[in-house]
């Protein structure tokens, strides 16, 4: 055998070793695969959530329609005193509205009166003067409150004042007795359902936390 032959057969040997050994380590593929995406591409395909700033201020939309002028009301009141909030306004009207409400019926008015304008104030003490004076008592329990709605919103700017009307629609129980203790109104038993509109102010920014029933309107 002469040499250009043996050279060629060692050559051929070499290359079928390597081949093999590329095998091993490599191992084999079938067809078309696609590469595996970097880390960064797999990122890049989840978009990371957008912040949106100048927003609709939520605390106030979800109580009345934005850019109405209630709630062009609300910012207003937000700028004089930021840390107020209609959501907790709100939650704190609908606590006043039951003790106020059970404090007329119990004719227990002391504990309200910083709750109340003096016109209001002065006007339960008349009511409640003229049940007691009838001999009449007034036995009620509070049931809860259906429903609690914004109806209107005001801010004065010359003064800062700002004016929030409320619906409500309670629920309790009510019975008026006579001198004899006779009931001539009303069930123990039977849940009236009570709709009142009331209007509370204040002044944004002052010192006095405590905003106070103006208007009542049923």
């Amino acid at each position: 055998m002469n040499s250009p032959i043996i050279q060629l057969l060692v050559l051929a040997g070499i290359a079928i070793f390597l081949i093999l050994r590329l095998r091993n380590v490599l191992g084999t593929r079938e067809g078309f695969e696609k590469p595996a995406a970097p880390e960064q591409t797999a990122r890049a395909s989840r978009p990371d959530l957008e912040v949106i700033e100048g927003g609709p201020d939520r605390d106030i939309t979800d109580h009345v329609i934005e850019d109405s002028p209630q709630a062009q009301a609300f910012a207003e009141m937000k700028r004089v005193e930021p840390s107020f909030s209609v959501t907790e306004f709100v939650q704190g009207a609908r606590g006043a509205y039951e003790m106020i409400v059970m404090g007329f019926e119990h004719g227990e008015l002391d504990n309200l009166q910083p709750l109340l304008s003096e016109d209001v104030f002065d006007s339960f003490v008349e009511v409640v003067a003229a049940r007691e004076d009838q001999g009449l008592q007034i036995e009620s329990e509070f049931v809860g409150v259906r429903e609690t709605a914004i109806r209107d919103v005001e801010f004065h700017k010359d003064t800062n004042l700002a004016e929030i009307t409320m619906r409500f629609i309670g629920e309790l129980t009510s019975v008026v007795r006579d001198a004899d203790g006779k009931i001539i109104e009303g069930s123990s038993s039977a849940i009236k359902r009570q709709k009142d509109t009331w209007t509370f102010a204040r002044v944004m920014g002052a010192s006095d936390p405590n905003w106070r029933l103006v208007a009542t309107d049923a």
